[in-house]
This record gives structure tokens, sequence and C-alpha cells, in this order.
């Protein structure tokens, strides 16, 4: 199994704040709740919070297959408007995460992207297609930036206050058979 993979984005309306919905994503140890890909995330080297060169440890689990980790690097950070990491793991190539904050109205266009910058190798596509039994990566990685969004929006739309402070909300489910497929290093 081969299969082009260069990049994709989805996006979606959040009725609140960018800055707030900037917040939830940009503490990368609430992306379990998010990502339907991602059990565990914590900071590394000591970083507590984002900021470019920063890196952090995510554990990753599709239904087939182990558990793996990686350890992106944040490339972007602008509160409010962008953050950005990048992943590199042997074989799975060097996959860019963005996600974008654009005020609109009285709520914030939320747009996941994801872009390779250095594709996976034949070996890596025999891994995903083997041991994790991904038939189509593209589509998996898609259902996955869907997901997370939809559940960063709902998470976000129950949790500003009136003051507008974003509150820790427990995680609702065990999400990680939501998606089949290999690997995504978020």
């Amino acid at each position: 199994m081969t299969q082009t993979l260069d990049h994709d984005h989805v996006e979606i309306m959040i009725n609140a704040r960018p800055d707030d919905v900037y917040a939830l994503v940009a503490d990368v140890t609430r992306m379990p709740e998010f990502s339907p890909e991602i059990i565990d995330c914590r900071w590394l080297d000591g970083a507590t919070e984002p900021e470019v060169g920063a890196r952090f440890v995510a554990r990753n689990k599709v239904t087939r297959g182990p558990s793996w980790t990686n350890q992106p690097v944040l490339t972007v950070v602008e509160p409010g408007r962008r953050l950005a990491w990048a992943r590199t793991e042997k074989f799975a190539g060097t996959v860019e995460w963005t996600f974008d904050f654009q005020p609109e109205g009285d709520g914030t266009r939320v747009i996941e992207s994801y872009r390779v910058t250095e594709p996976i190798t034949r070996f890596g596509w025999f891994i995903i297609g083997t041991l994790f039994g991904g038939k189509d990566r593209r589509a998996d990685l898609r259902r996955g930036m869907e997901q997370t969004l939809d559940r960063l929006r709902r998470v976000a739309e129950r949790s500003v206050s009136g003051a507008g402070v974003v509150t820790q909300l427990p995680v609702e489910e065990d999400h990680r058979e939501d998606v089949e497929g290999g690997t995504d290093g978020r």
C-alpha cells in the first residue's frame, strides 16, 4: 500500500473567541480530549506552555496495532491566531500540523491542516498497511481532523463562561476507536 499524502485541511465555526479556542489547543496536554488518535500528551524538557522550539511527546493509538509515540516541536506560536508543530518519525516522514484561528462575527473559524514536508517511506507505508491495517490514510486523517474540530467546538462552546474563561472539562469518552488506520503524528 502506497498513497499520495501531501496536505489537507478542514474547518469549523466555533462560537467562542479566538483567544479562548487557541488556549484549548495550545495546552497540548488536552489534545487527548480532541484528537481521536491521541491518548496521552505531555510537555518535554521542562516546557509548561507553548513557545517556538518547545517539544512535547504524544502517544497515539488507532483501532489496530500498538500505540506509538512521537515528539513534535512547536514551529509557530501566535496566541489567538496560529499554532503549528512538526513531527518527524523514522519511516513516517515529516508532517507539519497547523491550527489557524480567524475571528468571524462573534466566533472563530478554526482551520486544522497538515502538510507533508518529507514523505512516508515505502517501509512506512508497509507498516501502516500491515501493522495498523490502514487502507486509506488520507481519509483517516481527514476524519480525524473533522472529529478533532467537532470535539474542540463542543468543549469551547460549553466551557466559555460569561467572563470568557475556558475551564477544564473531563474527557467525555474513550474515543480511540473513532479512526482506523496508521499514524498521524499529531
